[in-house]
């Protein structure tokens, strides 16, 4: 089985967020199962610095956007094993982000992402692997299947590939002014309720939905919660219509870069026999964001997008309660700036309890794993997330909303104290989350208990094996929707 896997991140290449974290581990899962599989990105700034092989073998193509052919080169590379094809046209992107800025996103966004999608299928023709699937990811990549079914329907080099289309957040579906079709080249007549118009917009992820072989999500939770007005973002009906073909994988996670035993990051390794290390941890996280060194003081910690969805507008309201339960609590990452700012006032304010790193740090957030205390994600929605899973390994008790794939990855204590895994609140209120916090803390302060509860997260096992296989019979499912299927839907 041939697998080519499209994503606008991809880690070690570069990485914002978990979708990068999916996209780099599952190939390598996949391929410890004997898939012949490879990856697609573009050749964002910075990824040349840093190391990886480039290969460029004269994989030249040529994508027509508009009026106009947009010409670029495909180079290769490769990581732990896995062949990568970068797509190299600076003019999108050779830029310090990815999709926006702090002060909104690129304007170009949907000529930039409509000729990565091209590009996608041009490079399969000019490099001759041709997949058994193309597995894309988010709105991005949501218009390769498309593309696949429209304009390069009567290509021989592409008949045979099936799609898959992963959303990993629903909340970012690629939504642009209609005027943008020309940009397509698909006609106008593909800019109907039925196809890629969305309330007098074009809507990339509306099109993989409706021309996806098949769907899936990051957590069979979610895929439940998207068909329902208060999570479908407006797309509740498109997915109920396909729920046949809609599937719910949890993610996994890469041991071999999330493990406090061999994690190379920290300034002590530990494990579950011996965890000693992780008090070495946490007095270096401490020091790391300012705070006074107190073994004994519980330390909450979140590493997340500064955005509404994942729940810091009930956090900038708590933060004066959270004070006053005596605790500290460290964020770090980028969004919106009306975090930025408001987070950076109210450090100043508690300097010896709150603490933000307005950064992306990945080696900082290894450390925040493992000499954290508790990790906090009261997030309004949550396909799956990955740092409850990390937390886990790293005896960092999650603090979670019981929403997508937090509910199905977290077992509230009060109410399993035998099997639970964490702490849990449904409703979205500060209320809510601060009495789960405060009874979080209350069995810290049994020491005995809270360290059977930290034994048992170190337990779980949430690694990449059973999730690829998972996928492979999705892939599956995917070849057999599109041969039964033909190209028209």
């Amino acid at each position: 089985m041939k697998i080519l896997i499209a994503s606008p991140e991809i880690f070690p290449f570069v990485k914002t967020g978990g979708l990068a974290d999916v996209t780099g581990a599952l190939p390598k899962a996949l391929r410890s199962l004997g898939v012949d599989v490879r990856v697609i990105l573009p050749k964002h700034k910075g990824i040349e610095d840093l190391g990886f092989p480039m290969k460029y073998s004269n994989h030249r193509i040529s994508c027509q956007v508009s009026q106009s052919f947009v010409d670029a080169e495909v180079v290769e590379s490769e990581y732990e094993g896995i062949k990568a094809y970068l797509v190299e046209k600076d003019e999108y992107y050779y830029r310090d982000y990815l999709y926006s800025t702090p002060d909104g996103d690129y304007l170009d966004n949907a000529e930039r992402y409509i000729f990565f999608a091209k590009s996608i299928l041009e490079t399969i023709k000019a490099t001759g692997f041709v997949p058994d699937v193309l597995h894309c990811n988010d709105w991005e990549t949501a218009l390769s299947p498309v593309f696949l079914k429209t304009i390069y329907q009567n290509d021989p080099d592409l008949s045979g590939v099936a799609t898959l289309l992963t959303i990993h957040n629903l909340g970012y579906q690629g939504i642009f002014w209609h005027y943008d079709m020309h940009l397509l080249n698909i006609g106008w007549e593909y800019f109907t309720p039925e196809s890629l118009e969305f309330f007098g917009h074009i809507n990339f992820l509306k099109g993989g939905i409706i021309f996806s072989d098949i769907l899936n999500t990051v957590s069979k939770q979610y895929s439940r919660e998207i068909q329902t007005p208060e999570f479908g973002c407006g797309l509740d009906g498109i997915l109920m219509k396909r729920q046949d073909d809609l599937h719910g994988i949890v993610n996994g996670i890469d041991y071999g870069d999330w493990n406090p035993g061999t994690d190379k990051s920290l300034p002590g390794r530990y494990t579950i026999e011996d965890r000693a290390n992780k008090a070495v941890c946490k007095k270096a996280l401490q020091q790391a964001f300012d705070l006074p060194s107190n073994p004994n003081v519980p330390l909450l910690a979140t590493i997340s997008r500064l955005a509404d969805q994942k729940g810091f507008d009930l956090i900038s309201e708590s933060l004066e309660e959270m004070h006053g339960l005596g605790v500290q609590y460290i964020i770090l990452g980028t969004g919106e700036r009306k975090y930025h700012d408001l987070f950076t006032a109210l450090a100043k304010k508690f300097p010896r309890a709150f603490s933000i790193k307005i950064a992306y740090d990945n080696k900082l957030a290894h450390l925040m794993e493992a000499g954290a205390d508790m990790f906090l994600m009261p997030s309004r929605y949550e396909p799956c997330g990955l740092n409850q899973l990390y937390s886990l390994k790293y005896g960092t008790v999650p603090v979670v909303r019981g929403v997508g794939g937090l509910e199905d990855t977290i077992i509230d204590y009060t109410s399993y104290p035998e099997i639970g895994t964490g702490f849990k609140f449904y409703e979205y209120t500060k209320e809510a989350m601060l009495d789960t916090i405060g009874r979080a803390l209350s069995l810290y302060r049994e020491r005995k208990a809270w360290e059977d509860l930290v034994t048992r997260c170190m337990k779980e096992d949430f690694s990449w094996e059973k999730s690829a296989r998972e996928y492979v019979e999705l892939y599956r499912k995917a070849i057999a929707k599109h041969e039964s299927s033909g190209t028209d839907r």
